[in-house]
This record gives C-alpha cells, sequence and structure tokens, in this order.
C-alpha cells in the first residue's frame, strides 16, 4: 500500500490561513485544522469561520514527496514554527471513518444508527442517520437532549416544528416516534436539503422551509429550537406565535448560565417545567400559556 506524509504545525489563529495557503503551494493533497486546547466556538457572526486561539495545522502529502526537502521549505518560509513530520501507511479510510460511529441510545427505547449497521433492537422505535454536511448527528450535548426529551413526549397524532433542524434528525425522530406531521425551519438551504434526504432515507415526509418562507398562521403542538442564545432571544414572538396553547416546548442550544435569561425573556408565554444538564449545555422545556383574558366587573 502506498504511504502518506503528514505534516503538522501548531500556531496562533491568525497564522493558520496562511500556513494552510502555503502548504497547499507545496503539493498538499488536503489541510486540515484542530483546536489544540478544546476552546468551543459557540456562537459565530454570520459569514464568518472563525478558528481556535491555538490551532493545530494538518498537511498530508503523497509519499514521493522527499521528506528532507519539505522539512527544508516549511522551515525557510515559517522559521519559528515547529513542526513535525511522519509517514503514515494507507488503510481504507472509508472504513475507518465507518469504524468511529456506532448506534446511540436517547431515552428509555430510542436509537439513532448509521445506515450501514443493523439496528441493535429493530423491535424499539430508530432512525438511520448517517454524518454529513449539516448539523445533528445525536453526538453532540445539546442534541442528545432533545433526543431524549422527544422520545419521553406523547406524541401521536401530534404536530411538531423543528426550528433550526440542521440535519432535521429531531423532525425525523419525531415522526418515527408517532407524529403525526413535521417542520423542519432552517436558514441554511443545504441544512433542507440534508434534512429532505434523512427523511427519505426513514421513509418520512418533513415539510421543510426557510424562515421567511414558513407561514406565521402554522401552529403546532410540539416545538423544539437547537439553535443559539441570541436566535432564541430574537426569535421569541415568533416562535411562541406559532405554538399552540398547551402545547409543548423545549429549547435548546443553550449554555447552563445562559438558561435563566431564556427563562426570563419566554416568562410570558411559557409555564416553564425542567432544566435538563449535560456537561455546561442545558435544555429547558415547558407549556405554552393560554393567551390573557381581561376581566370585566360590571
Amino acid at each position: 500500500m502506498a504511504e502518506w506524509i503528514q505534516l503538522t504545525t501548531q500556531c496562533i489563529e491568525s497564522q493558520a490561513e496562511a500556513i494552510e495557503d502555503y502548504l497547499l503551494e507545496l503539493g498538499a493533497v488536503s489541510v486540515t485544522f484542530q483546536d489544540v486546547q478544546d476552546t468551543p466556538i459557540f456562537e459565530p457572526d454570520l459569514g464568518t469561520t472563525p478558528l481556535w486561539p491555538n490551532t493545530q495545522v494538518v498537511g498530508l502529502f503523497e509519499s514521493n514527496y522527499d521528506l528532507d526537502i519539505l522539512r527544508q521549505q516549511f522551515q525557510q518560509t515559517w522559521p519559528n514554527q515547529p513542526m513535525q513530520l511522519e509517514v503514515l501507511p494507507d488503510q481504507d479510510w472509508t472504513q475507518s471513518w465507518m469504524d468511529n460511529y456506532h448506534p446511540l441510545k436517547f431515552g428509555e427505547h430510542f436509537w439513532v444508527v448509521p445506515s450501514w449497521l443493523e439496528p441493535p433492537n429493530p423491535e424499539e422505535p430508530y432512525i438511520l442517520l448517517d454524518p454529513g454536511l449539516a448539523f445533528g448527528t445525536g453526538t453532540h450535548e445539546t442534541t442528545a437532549l432533545c433526543l431524549d426529551w422527544l422520545s419521553n413526549q406523547q406524541l401521536n397524532n401530534s404536530t411538531l416544528i423543528d426550528y433550526g433542524c440542521g440535519s432535521g434528525i429531531l423532525a425525523v425522530a419525531a415522526l418515527k416516534l408517532g407524529c403525526d406531521m413535521a417542520y423542519g425551519v432552517d436558514i441554511d438551504p443545504q441544512a433542507l436539503l440534508a434534512t429532505q434526504q434523512n427523511a427519505e432515507l426513514n421513509q418520512v415526509k418533513v415539510h421543510t422551509y426557510l424562515p421567511e418562507a414558513f407561514a406565521s398562521t402554522i401552529q403546532c403542538d410540539h416545538l423544539i429550537a437547537n439553535i443559539l442564545y441570541g436566535p432564541l432571544i430574537s426569535l421569541a414572538p415568533q416562535l411562541m406565535q406559532q405554538v399552540k396553547p398547551g402545547g409543548h416546548i423545549a429549547l435548546s442550544g443553550l449554555l447552563q448560565e445562559q438558561a435563566e435569561a431564556i427563562r426570563q425573556h419566554y416568562a410570558p408565554w411559557v409555564n416553564w417545567q425542567a432544566q435538563v444538564n449535560r456537561n455546561e449545555w442545558c435544555l429547558l422545556s415547558g407549556i405554552k400559556l393560554p393567551p390573557l383574558t381581561k376581566e370585566f366587573v360590571a
């Protein structure tokens, strides 16, 4: 089997893209960025691709590249950058990637299963889902919190809105758990495409919309929004308009320290029932309050 040469260097955020460009100029077949210190990026600005303060840059070169020449070229241009070269044996990269995934269980009886594997218990509800371009495979804490919440809801004969649907994992899961109709809303057309593909894989139908095309008159029995603190604040009136009185609400994508502010902001609409934490993240769930009425005394 052919071998590969891997060049690894660590740098500050402002240098990462310049080093990436240089490695590609040298002939790297791929360049990847990795977080050195497990520093999360919670809420980047739209249109930006932020990196970490300490970023590891990894370039992969074909085996016919001379190691001494590669080391010399890199050190001449980046003399103060520590770097490491190693020879990697070739392998079945597809199989190696697939081996990293396995069925995940949520709640007491719901599974998310990669499509190339058999469900652990075919008698229990499950969805097939492959990692893809859109966020949401069940591995992130907030997605797991939402799946746990869904698996404990009575969804039969109900309608659900998955706001910020990403891969569509929550909408598809709701349908497999008995929901009659599910809507997926996202600002990213790629997310809507991923949702449609995952729904087709699971032989269900999710109605997908960009936010501006989603009718404000649609109301649901269950609303789940796994987005971020900022959008949850700004979208509160719109989200609450689309939940029936007595409907169930779950909000996630939140850090624990953000939970109280969300509770206060949604207090006019929601009777909060629970907060569930997982590591630094949390999910808030509650019931939509009935509309306020005025009492007149004769």
